[in-house]
């Protein structure tokens, strides 16, 4: 039968729509599809945590007009940058902000209360990573090695070990043992840090029986000695440092000198203690880290396949030197320019290595500084406190309460911890002891905040942000009888230049910047935690956030977070 030309034209429109779905509509979920493959973050193969010990969130302000391109600028142009990041606890103190970190909890939860502190069972101080029970390999003989085992809970590293039953890779690096041990975690691949008594990198036999062979190799091939009599002088003319202090500022005090340039050499001969004494507050300790570091990635595989590993590096020499010569100084600001040269190289490799596209790299530090006490006096702030006029106004006050006594077991850690002894054999009330304490101390110039034990475990302090951040600092079984806290810009530290470990912001305030794959770009000032790293990494990782963590998912860093 023939068709009429309505008819005709309905079936031509009918042949015309079945190819149309044949040909186009499968075009279309092809670029669907390569669409959202494009969209999706590609597989992490490498995490680089990196903190940079003793910097302050303003270095990134104060000294970005002469950041390179490749370093500090890279990260603060193409990563998500949390400019409002604080500590929320005190004391803010190198131990405490490493374990930090990884656990995304306080020392509240984690037990690391300080770098030091006192130890009833024993009668003595102890580190935040000393170990009796292990032994140091690849440095002194004989010497007492050091582990993770004050540390409460897990880290980020440790659910990647978890989760992959031991495949993946977790490694942490830097000059003092307890920064790379607490970044590292309970059960990492490997921790390494720098014997000063040696010159070359250790571990302990808590993580292995002998050292890596290629770690043999590179301290045979690569000795700190090697940087022996090098020069470090400034890397920008003159007039750029005129936004720091004076070169000669008298305040500042290192027994290596003052002014540039610095041969380092310790004044030495030969290279000897003193020597790395001086290399460990150069910017050649840094040179010598990222060396290790690199050495790592390559002996290690790091990153070479789909399984995720982690590399934590920190720079130590920044703290080191900090101590010495303060926030304002040339030298800081000169060693701060190197290190984002440094991170600017490091970055480079790390893309020629493995894929910037396929690596996360966060960015922090542990805690910032105080100006140098007599700096700030110049501004009517500020100004030091003698150590002894601490625990002479205890002693005096209990004295004068109780009768004469020995009643000070140990000043450590801004603790007091009192001998029970006396106050058992002067019927004392323990509770009244403290109370006692904290009256006589209040009067004391320069200190601005005392709390005690009572008060803090049975949850009786102040509503106020300094009383937060004491109990977030605070775990029972270390800590002492009644803790300090001084006013703003005081120093109770009588043998550094400048000092940490106060809730205040020069002191809390530091950098939290997140680049790479899945991550966002964007300059945030919400505020946020150093806390907050672990559990937005495990985040990214999609795995379990460590077992303690308190701090929250940074979603605005996040781009994607789709199983």
């Amino acid at each position: 039968m023939l068709l009429n030309w309505p008819q005709r034209w309905l079936a031509s429109a009918v042949c015309l729509f079945f190819v149309l779905v044949h040909f186009f509509v499968p075009a279309v979920s092809v670029a669907q599809r390569n669409t959202r493959a494009a969209a999706q973050p590609k597989k992490v193969r490498l995490v680089v945590a990196i903190v940079i010990d003793q910097f302050r969130q303003d270095y990134l302000s104060r000294f970005e007009d002469q950041f390179g391109e490749g370093g500090f600028r890279r990260l603060l142009r193409d990563g998500a940058v949390f400019a409002n990041a604080h500590y929320l606890y005190t004391p803010t103190v190198t131990a405490c902000g490493h374990a930090t970190l990884m656990t995304g909890a306080t020392p509240a939860l984690h037990g690391i209360v300080g770098n030091t502190w006192y130890e009833r069972e024993t009668g003595r101080s102890v580190t935040s990573v000393s170990d009796r029970n292990v032994q140091l390999l690849g440095g002194r003989e004989g010497a007492t090695g050091a582990s993770p085992v004050k540390l409460i809970g897990s880290t980020l590293g440790d659910h990647l070990r978890l989760n992959t039953q031991g495949r993946a890779k977790v490694i942490g690096i830097a000059l003092k043992d307890r920064s790379a041990i607490l970044l590292a975690g309970a059960r990492p691949t490997g921790a390494y840090w720098f014997d000063s008594s040696t010159g070359t990198f250790v571990s302990s036999t808590y993580y292995f029986k002998e050292l890596p062979e290629w770690v043999k190799q590179f301290n045979r091939e690569c000795p700190a000695s090697k940087y022996f009599g090098s020069k470090w002088e400034k890397l920008l003319p003159e007039k750029a440092y005129q936004r720091s202090l004076p070169d000669n500022y008298p305040h500042e005090k290192s027994i290596f000198g003052t002014t540039f340039p610095y041969t380092v050499n310790g004044g030495e001969t030969k290279a000897g203690p003193r020597f790395y004494s001086q290399f460990e507050m150069s910017p050649f300790a840094n040179d010598y880290t990222v060396a290790f570091a690199k050495a790592a990635i390559e002996n290690e595989g790091l990153g070479q396949d789909d399984q995720t590993d982690l590399l934590a590096v920190s720079f130590s020499a920044n703290d080191i030197l900090g101590h010495y010569f303060g926030p304002f100084s040339q030298e800081v600001q000169d060693l701060s320019l190197r290190t984002d040269r440094l991170l600017a190289d490091f970055f480079s490799y790390l893309d020629k290595r493995i894929g910037l596209t396929h690596t996360i790299i966060v960015l922090t530090s542990d805690h910032g500084v105080s100006p140098i006490p007599e700096y700030a006096q110049e501004y009517n702030l500020g100004g030091r406190i003698e150590g002894r006029a601490i625990t002479s106004a205890v002693n005096q006050a209990l004295s004068r309460r109780f009768g004469d006594d020995q009643w000070i077991l140990a000043l450590n850690n801004w603790n007091i911890y009192f001998n029970y002894e006396p106050i058992a054999r002067h019927q004392a009330d323990r509770a009244e002891v403290e109370r006692i304490a904290c009256e006589a101390l209040l009067k004391v110039p320069g200190i601005g905040d005392c709390f005690t034990r009572s008060q803090i475990l049975s949850s009786q302090l102040p509503s106020s942000a300094i009383a937060r951040s004491v109990a977030n600092g605070f775990y029972g079984p270390r800590n002492g009888d009644v803790v300090i806290v001084t006013k703003p810009f005081y120093l109770a530290v009588e043998n550094l230049v400048a000092n940490h470990g106060t809730p205040y912001s020069y002191d809390t305030h530091v950098p939290v910047i997140f680049y790479g794959a899945g991550i966002k770009a964007g300059t945030y000032l919400t505020a946020c935690s150093p806390a907050d790293i672990a559990p937005t990494l495990a985040a990214l990782l999609k795995i379990e956030p460590p077992s303690n963590s308190i701090g929250r998912v940074l979603n605005e860093a996040i781009s994607d977070l789709r199983p």
